[in-house]
């Protein structure tokens, strides 16, 4: 429904209650939200909301980033890696917090200057006809996207977290096409991370195999809400989600709650 994969509610869920380790929880989810991603660009491929040029170019460093990610979880202990991605997620809530305006389903970001030099031009109609014209600024979008690539396979989240506001408010591309078009770079950056994590024996088959059933459900079910809900409200829902799941992994892992 968000664009973040999931990984924000499987990797508490299988620390917090089924009490698998922080590196075993990033490398399961990564494996779910494999299949999150491939079952949600199906559902945005039909909405045509997916901006498959800029996903691809932002793919290329989104890739070795999970890579890289994935290899850090060896280095870090289980309990700091729990504490760092509570903080990482509660950041991320107030960031899109104190960031948030209201923006037209047809209109680019605020912000957004149309005779930037380095801006491309984008214009893409969905399957209702409903215009969504913008100037992406790929450089700056290409260089940061890395760190979305990052994320991915250290916290096993996806990467959508970082690719989202990244996306939205520094590349300039409407809420509703970052959502769609993160699930598209979703797909190769969990492939990448799930990879370096199974050769690391940080994937648990038993949880991975049902999570990847309901994820699938799932995530049919959060495009179809996603195409009724209005960009600001999207980025609301994302904001409480990601706060709530970060404070309690922040007092979990603090040993402050069971």
């Amino acid at each position: 429904m968000v664009g973040i994969g999931g990984g924000v509610f499987i990797v508490p869920l299988l620390t917090l209650v089924y009490d698998l380790t922080s590196q075993q929880a990033v490398g399961t989810s990564l494996t779910a939200i494999i299949f999150t991603s491939l079952a949600s660009t199906v559902a945005y491929w039909r909405q045509r909301r997916i901006d498959y040029k800029v996903g691809l170019i932002l793919m290329i460093t989104t890739v070795p980033g999970s890579s890289l990610g994935a290899y850090l979880t060896t280095i870090v202990s289980s309990q700091l890696l729990g504490i760092i991605f509570g903080f990482f997620l509660t950041l991320i809530s107030l960031q899109m917090m104190f960031k948030a305006k209201s923006t037209k389903l047809e209109s680019p970001p605020s912000g957004m200057t149309k005779n930037k030099p380095t801006a491309w031009h984008r214009k893409i109609v969905d399957s209702r006809g409903t215009i969504f014209e913008y100037e992406a600024n790929i450089p700056l979008g290409f260089a940061l996207s890395f760190l979305g690539g990052l994320s991915s396979g250290f916290l096993g989240i996806g990467g959508g977290a970082v690719l989202v506001p990244i996306m939205h408010y520094l590349v300039n591309i409407p809420m509703h096409i970052c959502v769609a078009t993160s699930m598209f770079i979703m797909i190769f950056t969990s492939i990448s991370g799930v990879a370096t994590h199974l050769s690391l024996g940080n994937i648990n088959p038993d949880y991975a195999f049902p999570l990847i059933l309901g994820v699938i459900f799932g995530a049919q079910l959060g495009a179809y809400l996603a195409r009724r809900t209005s960009g600001e409200n999207l980025k609301k829902i994302f904001a409480a989600v990601l706060l709530l799941v970060g404070v309690r992994m922040i007092l979990k892992f603090l040993n402050l709650l069971p």
